[in-house]
């Protein structure tokens, strides 16, 4: 999607319609330009374009668009200062790959990267995330911490119970936590957490923090997503602006870095307990091409899952996690 496309498309977004002539003149190119633009837009997937002979042109249902400025203001002041750079992009591969890329390791601060629309959004083990424009949460936040990378290994614990709590306080009721960093409602993924650390064994590392959320996706989505799911529209009465989402879970995230930095893991892992969705249960622990069994029993203190199977009281902090009979 290039510049005069998103700009058309934020012309569109109000829902209502708009001729062909009066937006022609708005761009100050031809009524067949815009019909071209028009016609590259509705590849996208979400966005449907309706056009009516004597009416014009308009989106089938209004969007609201991310905007850097909404989404700061939902951040507390006192840390502003501390996220270096924002960048809200209509279409990219991944904002992980593109954080990745582009944010300096050696920046102090938060570097993030927010996305209409994700081509090749990645979830834990390879998996894809799939994306709706303008329909989804496609968030990540670049961090540079002085830990080592072991000091890490519970990060994704700590950002899992931060976005609990933002949907929480967003009014979601009934969510938990699926280890090591799933949000789940009644057994069905709302969203997905994925964190990438890199630099020196004994610090200082960067972290990447990935956050996928479903808003309101449409029901042609479910045949490419290999799980069960769920999205804020079908839990939701009332549900919030996607700006709103946006900002408090940056907001969130980076009182959860500063917080990891000065404490660890310890001051999350009370709160986790009250999420947690499988504790206390039999379950089964994918590791490779290996299935470890047992009654989970909770997380070790650096965020590890603990099993009492046949083998006695072990820790595992890899691995895919499942109710025992289920996948």
């Amino acid at each position: 999607m290039n510049e005069e496309e998103y700009a058309l498309l934020r012309a569109l977004a109000d829902g209502g319609f708009h001729s062909g002539e009066a937006l022609a003149e708005q761009f100050c190119v031809t009524r067949a330009a815009i019909w071209k633009r028009i016609q590259h837009l509705s590849a996208f997937p979400g966005i449907h374009i309706e056009s009516v002979r004597g009416k014009g042109h308009r989106l089938e249902a209004p969007l609201e668009l991310l905007a850097e400025d909404a989404i700061r203001r939902r951040i507390q002041p006192e840390l502003q200062a501390r996220l270096a750079d924002l960048k809200v992009m209509p279409v990219i591969s991944s904002t992980n790959a593109f954080l990745a890329e582009q944010c300096s390791p050696y920046l102090h601060g938060g570097q993030a990267c927010v996305a209409e629309y994700q081509s090749a959004g990645r979830g834990r083990r390879g998996r894809q995330w799939v994306s709706v424009f303008g329909r989804n949460v496609s968030l990540s936040l670049a961090w540079r911490f002085d830990l080592s990378m072991a000091d890490l290994a519970g990060l994704s614990i700590a950002v899992g119970v931060t976005v609990a709590d933002v949907l929480a306080d967003a009014g979601l009721k009934e969510h938990g936590l699926k280890w090591p960093n799933d949000v789940h409602v009644n057994g069905k993924k709302l969203a997905g957490i994925l964190v990438e650390a890199s630099g020196e064994m004994d610090g200082p590392c960067q972290a990447i923090i990935g956050v996928g959320l479903n808003v309101d996706l449409p029901a042609s989505a479910a045949g490419q997503i290999d799980q069960p799911w769920t999205d804020l529209a079908s839990c939701l009465e009332t549900l919030p602006g996607r700006n709103r989402l946006v900002g408090d879970l940056l907001d969130g995230l980076l009182q959860t870095c500063v917080r990891y930095q000065q404490r660890g893991l310890h001051p999350f892992l009370e709160t986790w307990k009250a999420y947690d969705v499988y504790m206390g249960q039999e379950v089964k622990l994918l590791m490779g091409k290996d299935t470890i069994t047992g009654v989970y029993t909770g997380l070790s203190e650096q965020g590890g899952l603990v099993l009492d199977g046949p083998g006695g009281r072990q820790t595992w902090y890899s691995g895919e996690v499942s109710l025992r009979g289920k996948t």
